[in-house]
């Protein structure tokens, strides 16, 4: 069966929509099971990050149409959401996942994140058994193609990110960071680097705050930080100049009420915010107070574009890369559905020699002369190879079916006569 892709990204839907599309943990593997229950679906492998869900399938159409169906009821998809939607297949859909382990396809061209987040979707199917030898084979293929090009290009030269650019950006808000504080919710990889950047900043004071408090101080003693559980935010949120946030929870982590709250303590000190996560951890209510100026992972594409422009040309060596892998990989799998056919080929063939042989070797014990057995061997053996196409180009003759003819033509390297 051929590949299907079934998903949104952030270049068919804002951040409002993406939110509404998001499997994570258990959600994936229960995902994965109802897909594989769909007519017509035979392996499945789904991969959900902030900027994109994206079903990677080996379905009939019929099954390429049935998982558009399941999405659609799965997460109750409005117009609006249904819309954003986008299919491939086949070739296309081939290009594509090797674009998205590439960081083509990504907010930030040339990310490597991405590859990290496939690699996690492609293990959390193969431990549900999603996924079967075709899904396999083009996934390890795809590691292999991500590899080449960041061997052979500058893709991943002058390193932009997400949390590169939401320090950027508050960096031109507040020109400089050496009196400010800011609070970090979240502790995972973003974050990290969000951190990282600010202390390179030389910022005045870090907080970071996340449900697992260990691993909140693991990573706030790194950069000389201060950690704290998210039961305790609202004490420190009225300190937050600058204020951040990268989790996973499937809810708003900061209410519009909490931040009126903090914005009255503060006493109109303006506030920065940024929130990369998908779904969004703080209210997007929240940007309609006065002092806070808060940014979604959608506004930072300006910022990511005016870092990454040295990375255009190396896209375009990894894009004639991308081309060639794409053929090399068809070319592969139209081999394979072929070989088959030569096994059996190779296998009758194997039969009717043994089968002329027998006949000989008979002859031979009855004492017939060694040269008429070999003329026998030849003549038989040559009968019963040339049978069926003798048959089958009779009819083809009958039935005016040139286009038969023309291959066996070609087939056995015959001149017109």
């Amino acid at each position: 069966m051929p590949l299907h892709i079934l998903g949104l990204n952030h270049t068919t839907a804002p951040v409002e929509i993406r939110e509404q599309v998001v499997f994570a943990g258990v959600q994936i593997d229960r995902a994965l099971a109802g897909i594989l229950r769909l007519p017509g679906v035979d392996e499945a492998v789904l991969l959900s990050t902030c900027n994109r869900t994206e079903f990677y399938v080996e379905a009939s159409s019929t099954g390429a149409l049935e998982l558009g169906k399941w999405l659609r009821s799965d997460q109750t998809l409005n117009e609006q959401a249904s819309a954003a939607l986008f299919t491939l297949d086949g070739e296309n859909a081939i290009r594509h996942l090797f674009r998205v382990a590439c960081g083509l396809d990504s907010m930030v061209l040339g990310e490597p994140q991405i590859l990290g987040q496939l690699k996690d979707a492609y293990r959390q199917a193969d431990t549900q058994q999603s996924m079967g030898t075709q899904l396999n084979r083009l996934f390890h293929h795809t590691f292999s193609v991500a590899k080449k090009v960041r061997t052979d290009t500058e893709i991943g030269a002058n390193p932009v990110s997400v949390a590169y650019a939401a320090v950027s950006l508050a960096d031109q808000f507040f020109s400089g960071f050496s009196k400010h504080t800011a609070l970090l919710i979240g502790a995972g990889v973003t974050i990290e680097l969000v951190a990282k950047h600010l202390h390179r900043k030389s910022i005045g004071r870090l907080f970071v705050a996340n449900r697992d408090l260990g691993r909140a101080q693991k990573l706030a003693a790194q950069f000389d930080g201060f950690a704290l559980p998210l039961s305790e935010l609202e004490g420190t949120l009225p300190e937050a100049d600058i204020l951040i946030s990268s989790t996973a929870s499937a809810e708003p982590i900061l209410s519009l009420a909490q931040m009126k709250t903090a914005i009255k303590t503060r006493k109109r000190k303006p506030v920065f915010a940024v929130d990369i996560a998908v779904p969004r951890d703080l209210d997007p209510a929240i940007s309609t107070l006065d002092d806070i100026y808060l940014y979604s992972i959608d506004d930072l594409d300006k910022v990511i574009v005016e870092g990454q422009n040295s990375r255009k040309t190396a896209a375009v060596d990894a894009n004639r890369i991308l081309n060639d892998e794409t053929r090399r990989y068809l070319n592969i799998e139209r081999s394979r559905e072929v070989a088959p056919i030569i096994t059996a080929l190779r296998d009758h063939g194997d039969a009717l020699r043994n089968q002329v042989l027998e006949q000989a070797r008979r002859r031979l014990s009855k004492g017939a002369d060694a040269e008429e057995v070999l003329e026998f061997v030849a003549s038989a053996l040559l009968k019963k190879i040339l049978h069926q196409p003798s048959v089958r180009l009779r009819e083809a003759g009958e039935q005016s079916d040139q286009e038969f003819i023309e291959t066996v033509r070609e087939l056995f390297g015959l001149k017109n006569s």
